[in-house]
């Protein structure tokens, strides 16, 4: 981890990035008048990225190299939409727009979204940086370059279930929205993007916002927020198609079309996608399908748009992990885990014959099948000349089940009779059964935007309503004796119903010339009930009610031309996870809701153009500090329930702190450079730790401790060096690097993740020859340093015969050298 902290000290000084290239400058005014306009929104490839000052000017810092769609929008005007060649030299640009439009789907995007003004850590990611890091991984694995991100895979190639943490928070305490409305699932508070496979082939922006961020629909962003857009109207009619084969026999087609402006109203743009791999651990195969359908209507001062879209996967269940001797080769430790009944004979010759990409299933059928349909109604209204309104009406409708084979199972928690065989009584039989969830989510979200044309005062009422119920239940569909069952046997069932609205006011104010300041206030309330018993024949029974107010201010001070200090303060709150309910005895809701204040401040510098470096075009960097104090945190402990589950509990105090440096420049367009590099402090305080004697009695530690918190490495970095040798072609080394994370909340070494360093190259040739638009190749070389790492895993641990604990440790070992090559087809 030594080199990775001076590589990434060397990276930072250089502070460079892969897709700045050279400053855009320039004026926006009334076409008729020549009256500048204050508080216009300029967006790079469908990305806010800009707005104009009270003079009506605007700079854009870095603009990759290559052709890009510049927007602007402004309430009470027509948009104005041109394209835009990122070069080395400096461009200036006067824009004239005409009156009479509306700022088409800026009431939909602005609401969410941070900007300078707002005094919140967070990074944009237009149509242009995604596409050049898509080569059909999930998403989580195109967002690894961004600050504090750590990504993993069960099946280790980045297709299929994949996770993605910022800040040491999980995707449950990630708030995801696509174009306002939530996707986080309201019982677990997951966001499983496996539902959604090739979504990055039809998003036109990303914002990653890091800490609680700005006020958001759905669960609480309790360590980051990441607001997808898919809103981008395309006024050019285009057909294109990215097909992808790589290691492991992964497969990746798609094919996009759009009408573009039809009788200066109508668009309509779809895709269908593709994806399949084996895997790279055994058994880790995924097939998954989707689609995007979107149609419009734009008028004078109106934008209405019908989207839809779905994904339908089938993954073999590599979400078991491998056991730790399968790692590192210990006999010993192998032994171990076969005394204790965690692996079988069988499989422990499997564990020394397939090594780090040993399967624990062998079940042909041992699948998870899920598909989930979405379907999002958008209005965007221009209210007279400051005022704009956005609306969207929602439906998800989820459904499916993951099949498993089960060996020896008592028949009456089936709800099965013994068999009576004779003098024979039969209690177990081997079986097949399939947990299945359907589930619906509907509801309604709303932003009135304020924008007036002087633009000192920016102003947004929001909120948003929204009901899910979910079915959970089991059936038997094979038994080796099936006694009194019947064709797909039930035997269990609850349901769950949860409803969860909010509304919130935003406004900013340019108080002086150099001083902003930010204000955002939020109420939340929950009702939460579950009906039922679950699978180990518990009743699940709850009742729960919530409600939160979450203030957040902030402040900007502008130190001079491109220099920014800022400083925020916001309170986040979060209700427990279903699990937090279901896997307690009966009758205990003794969990409790979380607690978050969050401080963030920081530097922005932002030079357009400099020699001081040498041929440098562009440079901008940023230190931001964070201090997230937790108060009722719901962490591991080691507690386990009577049938061996492990339980969260609120820890009373604990937080995170650190600093994150970003930092990017290049040399006129041949050659750049970026880096983000994290360093952070993540414990629990006065931890007591449970454990059991040899009898299963729980010990809880006498005395409390400071500990670290399980999945937060102190160090993360990442680094891109992108090159242009020759034009068209685009080379690029990418690295990453990630320190020690500990299993759990113990601090043991016996339950950690080893430190790691990943170099990944990538390579893009883009030609337009006089037939067709373009033609792209691509090429990503993964793991090029062929490292054996793990990047997930989790651990538990019993007594052994002599009374000392013994741990138990599942990785998910992630993928050794491996390819992905694309071509790309533009009409």
């Amino acid at each position: 981890m030594k080199n990775s902290l001076l590589t990434g000290a060397a990276l930072l000084a250089l502070s460079g990035t892969a897709w700045a290239q050279g400053p855009v400058s320039g004026t926006v005014t009334d076409a008729r008048t020549g009256t500048p306009l204050p508080g216009a929104t300029i967006l790079l490839d469908g990305t806010p990225s800009a707005a104009t000052t009270a003079a009506g000017t605007f700079t854009l810092p870095a603009v990759p190299a290559g052709l890009h769609e510049l927007r602007v929008t402004y309430l009470g005007y027509e948009a104005l939409v041109q394209n835009l060649q990122g070069q080395a030299a400096e461009q200036r640009l006067a824009l004239a727009l005409q009156p009479g439009g509306v700022a088409i789907g800026e009431a939909l995007v602005t609401a969410s979204r941070a900007n300078d003004r707002t005094a919140t850590a967070y990074t944009n990611l237009g149509r242009q940086d995604l596409q050049k890091r898509n080569f059909g991984q999930d998403l989580p694995y195109l967002l690894d370059q961004t600050p504090s991100v750590v990504v993993t895979s069960d099946a280790g190639a980045g297709v299929g279930y994949t996770d993605i943490r910022i800040r040491g928070t999980s995707n449950t305490g990630i708030n995801m929205t696509i174009n306002g409305v939530p996707l986080n699932d309201a019982e677990s508070h997951g966001s499983f993007l496996v539902n959604l496979p090739d979504l990055a082939s039809s998003i036109s922006s990303i914002q990653v916002q890091r800490g609680v961020g700005t006020s958001q629909n759905g669960g609480a962003a309790f360590g980051a927020s990441l607001n997808i857009s898919t809103l981008d109207n395309r006024r050019e009619a285009y057909a294109e198609t990215q097909n992808t084969f790589g290691s492991f026999n992964t497969w990746r087609n798609n094919v996009s079309f759009g009408t573009g402006l039809l009788g200066g109203h109508f668009t309509v743009d779809g895709r269908l996608s593709r994806i399949a791999s084996d895997g790279y651990v055994k058994r880790g195969a995924s097939d998954m399908k989707s689609y995007y359908l979107s149609a419009g209507y734009q008028g004078k001062s109106t934008l209405l748009k019908f989207i839809t879209f779905s994904g339908r996967e089938k993954t073999y269940q590599a979400w078991n992990g491998v056991p730790e001797p399968a790692i590192t080769g210990d006999r010993a430790l192998l032994q171990q885990y076969i005394d204790n009944g965690e692996l079988s004979t069988a499989d422990a010759e499997r564990v020394l014959r397939e090594g780090r990409r040993y399967s624990y299933y062998t079940y042909d059928n041992q699948t998870d099948n899920y598909q989930q349909n979405h379907y999002q109604l958008h209005l965007s209204q221009g209210l007279g000349e400051d005022w704009n309104l956005g609306a969207a009406l929602h439906l998800t409708r989820g459904f499916g089940y993951y099949e498993s084979y089960r060996a020896n199972r008592k028949l009456v928690d089936y709800g099965l009779q013994n068999v009576v065989l004779g003098d024979t009584t039969i209690k177990r039989s081997n079986l097949v059964d399939r947990k299945w969830l359907d589930n619906y989510f509907y509801g309604g979200t709303f932003a009135l935007n304020y924008q007036p044309r002087e633009g000192k005062l920016q102003a947004t009422l929001g909120g948003a309503w929204n009901r899910f119920t979910n079915d959970h239940y089991g059936e038997v569909i094979w038994a080796q004796y099936a006694s009194n069952g019947s064709i797909r046997q039930r035997y269990y069932f609850n349901d769950a119903v949860k409803t969860d609205y909010n509304a919130y006011a935003r406004a900013t104010w340019q108080v002086l010339p150099i001083l902003g300041v930010y204000g955002d206030l939020q109420v939340r309330r929950i009702r939460y009930t579950i009906d039922g018993v679950e699978d180990d024949q518990n009743d699940v029974t709850t009742r729960a009610k919530y409600l939160f107010f979450n203030p957040k201010l902030g402040a900007t001070v502008t130190l001079a031309a491109g220099q920014q200090l800022y400083a925020s303060y916001a309170v986040g709150q979060r209700e427990p996870v279903r699990s937090d309910f279901t896997d307690r005895p009966v009758g205990d809701q003794s969990a409790k809701a979380e607690y978050l204040q969050d401080v963030e401040g920081g530097y922005r510098l932002t030079l357009p153009a400099t020699s001081l470096f040498g041929p440098v075009t562009a440079l901008r960097f940023e230190a931001n500090y964070f201090y997230m104090k937790y108060r009722d945190q719901l962490v591991a402990t080691g507690q386990l329930n009577d049938v061996g589950t492990a339980l969260r509990t609120n820890a009373p105090r604990s937080y995170r702190t650190g600093v994150e440096l970003t930092g990017f420049a290049s040399a006129n367009d041949k050659l750049s450079l970026s880096s983000t590099l994290t360093l952070s402090r993540n414990r629990i305080q006065d931890f007591r730790e449970v454990t059991y004697d040899a009898n299963y009695n729980p010990i809880t530690a006498a005395e409390g401790r400071t500990t670290t918190i399980s999945y937060s490495p102190s160090v993360v970095s990442a680094h891109t060096l992108e090159g242009q040798p020759v034009r068209g072609l685009r080379l690029a080394l990418l690295y990453k690097t990630v320190s020690r994370q500990y299993l759990d909340n113990s601090t043991s070494e016996d339950r950690r993740i080893k430190p790691y360093q990943v170099l990944d190259f990538r390579a893009r040739y883009t030609v337009r020859p006089q037939f067709m638009k373009e033609i792209e190749l691509g090429l990503l070389l993964n793991n090029v340093l062929n490292r054996r790492y793990v990047a997930n895993g989790y651990t538990y641990g019993y007594p052994g015969p002599d009374g000392q604990q013994q741990t138990f440790n599942w990785y998910f070992p992630q993928a050794t050298r491996n390819f992905l090559a694309s071509v790309g087809l533009k009409f």
